[in-house]
C-alpha cells in the first residue's frame, strides 16, 4: 500500500454560515492522479485552496506532504506546486522570463536553474516558443506555461484548479499528456474538473457536490455504481421527447445528450418493447442500443 500524502479529517470552510466545504474526507496516496469532479459550486476550488494553505478551515484539518494545513503552511508551499484558474503569468514578461520570475519565488538555486528550465520547455513544447511575451501565446499554450512555473522547483504534490477549462481539445489532450508524464516520474497530482470526460483519466476520483463526495472510486466501478440497466436513444426530437419518456412505465431518469437519449430504466425491458412503446408516444426513434451509464449519468442520478 501507497502511503497517503495527502489526508483530511472532517475538512470544513464555511461562508456566512453556508457551507462551501462540509466536513470533507480524503485519503490520497503517492503517485496518484486524483480527480475532484463536479460543478461550479461544488466546493473544489474551495477544497485546493484549503489543501494548499490558502485558506484557513472554519473546522477540521488536512495534512499535505507530511505537514498540518493549521500550522505548517509556508512548508505545505515550499513542498506543492499549484495551479488556480487564474495562474499569475505576466503577459508582459516573456515564457522565459516568467519561469525566471518563478523561480526567484521558490529560491531554486542558480546552480539547478539551466537545466530545470530547459527540461521544462521541452516537457511542455515551449523551447521555440521561449522568448515570446506571454500575453501573445495562445490559451494552451499559456496553461503548459503555468504548469512549467508551477514545477520549476520540484513539487512532490501538485494541485490543479480546472487547468483546461476554456482550452481546445488538443490544447487539452496535451496538456494530459504532460500530466500523465509527471506521474511517471513520481508527482502525486490532485486536479479539479467540471469535465466528465476528463475524470475519465484520473486514476481515482471524487464526485462532489454541495461540498461533499457523493462516491469515490476509479471512474470505471463509478460508472458501473449505477445499479439500473440504461438505453441509448438517437431521436430528432429528443429534447422535445424527455417529458413524454419521463412519465413511461418503469423509466427512472432520462438524459440529453444532443440528439441522443440516456434512459434510466427499473429492470431491463426487450428493446423491441421499449422501441414500441417510445413510437406509441410519437418519439422517432432512429437507433437505439444498450449502454453502460457515462460519469454523467451517475452525477446526475446520484444529485437527483
Amino acid at each position: 500500500m501507497l502511503e497517503t500524502i495527502i489526508k483530511t479529517e472532517h475538512l470544513t470552510k464555511s461562508f456566512e454560515g453556508n457551507l462551501a466545504v462540509d466536513r470533507l474526507n480524503l485519503d490520497i496516496r503517492r503517485g496518484e492522479l486524483y480527480g475532484l469532479v463536479g460543478p461550479d459550486g461544488a466546493g473544489k476550488t474551495t477544497t485546493m485552496r484549503l489543501l494548499t494553505a490558502i485558506m484557513d478551515p472554519t473546522s477540521g484539518n488536512a495534512r499535505v506532504a507530511g505537514c498540518s494545513i493549521l500550522t505548517e503552511g509556508e512548508a505545505i508551499k515550499q513542498k506543492i506546486g499549484y495551479m488556480s484558474q487564474r495562474f499569475g503569468l505576466y503577459e508582459d514578461l516573456t515564457v522565459l522570463e516568467n519561469i525566471v520570475f518563478y523561480a526567484d519565488i521558490y529560491e531554486v538555486l542558480e546552480k539547478e536553474r539551466p537545466g530545470r528550465i530547459e527540461r521544462l520547455l521541452g516537457f511542455s513544447n515551449l523551447t521555440p516558443f521561449k522568448d515570446r511575451l506571454a500575453g501573445k501565446l495562445s490559451g494552451g499554450m499559456k496553461q503548459k506555461l503555468g504548469l512549467a512555473c508551477a514545477l520549476i522547483h520540484t513539487p512532490a504534490v501538485l494541485f490543479l484548479d480546472e487547468p483546461t477549462n476554456g482550452v481546445d481539445p488538443v490544447s487539452r489532450r496535451d496538456f494530459w499528456k504532460i500530466l500523465y508524464g509527471l506521474l511517471r516520474e513520481g508527482v502525486t497530482i490532485m486536479v479539479s474538473t467540471a469535465y466528465l470526460d476528463e475524470a475519465e483519466r484520473c486514476t481515482r476520483i471524487g464526485l462532489m457536490h454541495k461540498g461533499k463526495i457523493l462516491i469515490e472510486d476509479v471512474p470505471k466501478n463509478v460508472r458501473s455504481s449505477l445499479p439500473h440497466p440504461m438505453i441509448e436513444v438517437w431521436s430528432d426530437n429528443a429534447r422535445s421527447s424527455i417529458e413524454l419518456i419521463k412519465n413511461l412505465g418503469g423509466v427512472i431518469a432520462v438524459s440529453l445528450y444532443g440528439d441522443r437519449l440516456h434512459i434510466t430504466l427499473e429492470i431491463k425491458v426487450p428493446a423491441p418493447e421499449l422501441v414500441a412503446n417510445l413510437k406509441r408516444l410519437g418519439i422517432d426513434v432512429k437507433d437505439y442500443r444498450d449502454i453502460l451509464p457515462s460519469l454523467e449519468d451517475v452525477f446526475i442520478s446520484m444529485v437527483e
